[in-house]
C-alpha cells in the first residue's frame, strides 16, 4: 500500500470547552479527534459512498501533551493506519496551528458499517488503498 496522506482541518475553541483549570477540556479532544475523521471522511467519500457506508468508534487512546488555551488557533490532522476486516485505524494529531505544537495525538479504532443495515462491512482492498492515497473518487 501507498503512505497515508495526511488531513487538516482546522478546529474551534468554544466558550464550554473551557474548564475549572482555564484550558480545554480533555472530553473535547474526543470531540476533535471524531471531527478531524468525519470532516476527512466527508471530503474523501463521494456522496454515493457517504450513503451506502458509515463508520463507528471502538476505541479511543489518546495522549495529551499540553494544554489548548482560549483563543489559540488549532487544527487537527489525521492518517488512516492499518485495517482488518472490517476494522480501520486512524491517527489524529491536535496541534496549535501557528506554533506546530503538538497539544494531543489520538489513535481510534473505527469499524466499517453498511448504512442501511448496520451490518459489519468488511473493507476492500480498493477502499483501503483509496483511503491510504487520498482519494476515493
Amino acid at each position: 500500500m501507498s503512505k497515508p496522506i495526511p488531513f487538516t482541518h482546522q478546529l474551534n475553541i468554544q466558550p464550554a470547552d473551557i474548564d475549572a483549570l482555564g484550558h480545554v477540556n480533555n472530553v473535547v479532544y474526543v470531540r476533535w479527534v471524531q471531527e478531524v475523521a468525519a470532516a476527512h471522511w466527508q471530503k474523501m467519500a463521494s456522496v454515493v459512498l457517504q450513503k451506502e457506508l458509515v463508520w463507528v468508534v471502538l476505541r479511543h487512546e489518546i495522549d495529551y501533551h499540553a494544554p489548548a488555551m482560549p483563543g489559540d488557533p488549532i487544527e487537527g490532522s489525521t492518517r488512516v493506519g492499518d485495517y482488518n476486516g472490517a476494522r480501520f485505524e486512524r491517527f489524529v494529531y491536535i496541534r496549535h496551528a501557528q506554533t506546530g505544537t503538538l497539544l494531543a495525538e489520538a489513535k481510534t479504532i473505527w469499524c466499517l458499517l453498511d448504512a442501511a443495515t448496520f451490518k459489519l462491512k468488511r473493507i476492500s482492498p480498493e477502499l483501503a488503498n483509496q483511503l491510504l492515497s487520498g482519494s476515493l473518487d
